[in-house]
Formats: structure tokens, sequence, C-alpha cells
């Protein structure tokens, strides 16, 4: 994190447009383990709603899951007698903020605790899709089918290219004995859609759909469907003095950050929030491009992986309650707008705390 003086001001701020950061091989692998966010997630600390009675079922198999993965492999005659067992594969299906990625990370935590460090992996869709635009495919291949378990959150549907890199990504792993377990959301309204979900899963990955066993977890958005368009945006004074009162804080234009986005490789997007306790930015306002709104969705992501809170700031005349336009929301890729709307409306909420607003 580079420290940068202020265009309008005497006061030196860090600013994530200063940073270029630099990811080794050994740290990109080593960062496919649950985020800040869910470090202390645990299957005893998840609490199922008795309203939906899918969500204590599907903890009560992923206990069991885990107990199998970390189960030791026979050995002996039992070995040459028996057949060998297929690794088991789970699928979570179920909308926004029901409690999936807890379920997930505390699988992957279950695993690690019995087994060691190492042999669980956990990332998201986009995490996984990076690592083999970093690593080549079958590196990656390599890299991840030393683990016993591999978790993919937020899968999805929404690119061929992506879902076919994936889909072929799990086959090599499944072919090699590593235990899998998928999350992705349907819409935060659409009941009807979200039933199909799982059947969209199950063909995209075709051949491997057979070895899936899907769970079901209904249930409210724990997180109130709240997004940054349920609050105005804050006074530009305010946001510049809680950046300059609060060690590890960053301000930067959105404008300038969305621009700087584009020339950083989204595997390293974590990277660049290395010792970022704060983020606030200037010039908030509707994203009209496509491509530039995926990779602001990608960083809201790792924001939210690592709880750093959020400071917004409006431009003066501007509808800052529309940050995505009605045709993203409307279009292929709705689905990661609306989480990064929801995300990003929880780490604005508690940026206003902080602000004491």
């Amino acid at each position: 994190m580079t420290a940068v003086q202020s265009p309008d001001s005497t006061t030196v701020t860090a600013s994530l447009v200063a940073v270029r950061p630099t990811v080794s091989t050994d740290r990109l692998l080593a960062d496919l383990v649950p985020p800040p966010h869910f470090e202390r997630a645990r299957f005893a600390t998840y609490r199922a709603n008795p309203d939906h009675p899918s969500q204590a079922a599907t903890l009560a198999r992923l206990q069991e899951v885990a107990a199998e993965i970390a189960a030791p492999a026979p050995s002996g005659l039992k070995a040459l007698l028996g057949r060998r067992r297929a690794a088991p594969a789970v699928y979570m299906d179920g909308g926004f903020g029901v409690g999936k990625t807890h379920l997930l990370t505390s699988l992957t935590h279950a695993v690690t605790e019995a087994l060691g460090e190492g042999t669980a992996a956990y990332g998201t869709f986009v995490e996984y899709t990076n690592l083999v635009g970093a690593l080549g495919f079958l590196p990656t291949v390599e890299a991840l089918a030393t683990r016993r378990l591999v978790c993919i959150d937020e899968f999805e549907l929404d690119d061929p290219g992506d879902t076919v890199l994936m889909s072929r990504l799990l086959r090599e792993l499944a072919d090699r004995g590593v235990a899998l377990a998928a999350t992705s959301n349907t819409l935060p309204d659409a009941l009807g859609e979200g039933r199909f979900a799982a059947e969209d899963f199950l063909r995209e990955i075709q051949a491997l759909a057979a070895r899936f066993e899907v769970l079901r977890v209904d249930g409210d958005d724990y997180r109130h469907r709240a997004v940054v368009t349920d609050a105005d945006p804050l006074p530009l004074a305010t946001v510049r003095s809680v950046v300059a009162a609060t060690p590890g804080a960053v301000l930067d234009d959105l404008g300038d950050l969305l621009a700087h986005l584009a020339t950083v490789h989204p595997s390293r997007y974590g990277a660049l929030l290395d010792g970022v306790r704060l983020v606030g930015l200037t010039g908030f306002g509707p994203v009209t491009r496509q491509e530039v709104a995926l990779r602001l969705v990608v960083l809201v992501d790792r924001l939210y992986d690592r709880d750093v809170p959020v400071l917004l700031a409006g431009v003066d005349g501007a509808d800052q309650r529309a940050l995505f336009t009605p045709e993203m929301l409307a279009g292929g890729y709705r689905k990661k707008y609306y989480r990064a709307l929801s995300r990003l409306g929880a780490l604005a909420q508690e940026g206003r705390a902080l602000a004491g607003v």
C-alpha cells in the first residue's frame, strides 16, 4: 500500500491505484483457504433456521461427508477385496445469504483440522479460473490433486468458456480421487428459477453429474438483501475525515480505481488489499460498461472476504442508486451483480457505522 498526495489537501493518503501487486505461484495456492470473513465458521456455529428444515438436513449431511473424507483408507486384504469407493461430491443449491458459504467453509475447516494443513482447498469459481489463467491447466490439476477436498464457492454458469474449463478441472480431480463440494446462487426473488439451478449445474458438468449429490438449502437472505442502493452515499468531507483518522485506510476515486483494475490480473486483487483496513471511494456512481462492472464484482468479493468496510461518497447530481444498469441486472451476469450489491451494501453499512452515521 503506497501513500500519495491528495489533489486538494496537504494530507498524505494511501491509495489502491498506486499499488502494483506481485503474487507468486506459492501464494496463489496458499491463498486457497477460507477467507477471514469465515475464519471462525464451523459446523457448530451454523444456526439452522427451524422454519427451513433443509438447512439442518444439509448440515448433517456435510458432517457425514467430512467424516468420510477424513476416514483412513482401507488397507491390506480389505483394500484388495473391496471395490474402490468414489470420493464424495456435493452441490449446495440455494439463494443469496442462506448460509451456503458458512457450510462450505465449515466443511473445509473440518477436513483441515482432521487431516492437517494443505489437505483442503477453498476458493470461489472466479479464483479457480484465475488460478488456471495464471498457472496453466495441467499445473493447476497437479497442484489441486494433492488435496483431499476441493471446495468451489459461487459456481457460475454465465460464461460458457469458464464453465467448460471448470467442468474439465473437476472431472480431472474427481478421477484422481479428490472429494468435491460446490455452491451456487439463484436470484434473490427468482423462486421459480432457483428450482432449476441444480439442473443447470448438472447439465453443464455433464460426465460428472452422476457423481454429485444435490443438497437444497432454502431460507431467507440473512443480510436481508441489504444493497448499496438502499442508502445514500456519505458527504465527501466525512469520507475523507474518517479515512484520514483510520490506520490502514485508503482513499480512491471510483473511476480511477476501475481503470487501475484493468491493469491488474484478477488473481492479484486479493494482494491489492494487503494491509487495507478501510476503503473510501469518492465519485461513486453508475458503472455502464460490462467488462468494467465485472472487475468491480471481483474486487467487492475480495473486500467482503476480508471484512474490509467501505465508505462511499457520491457524485453530485448522479443517480447513486443505480450502480449497475438495468440491462446488466437483467442480463446473463445478473447473479454476479446482485451478489455484489448485497455484499457491497453490507460493507457500506459497516463503513457508515465506523463513520458514526
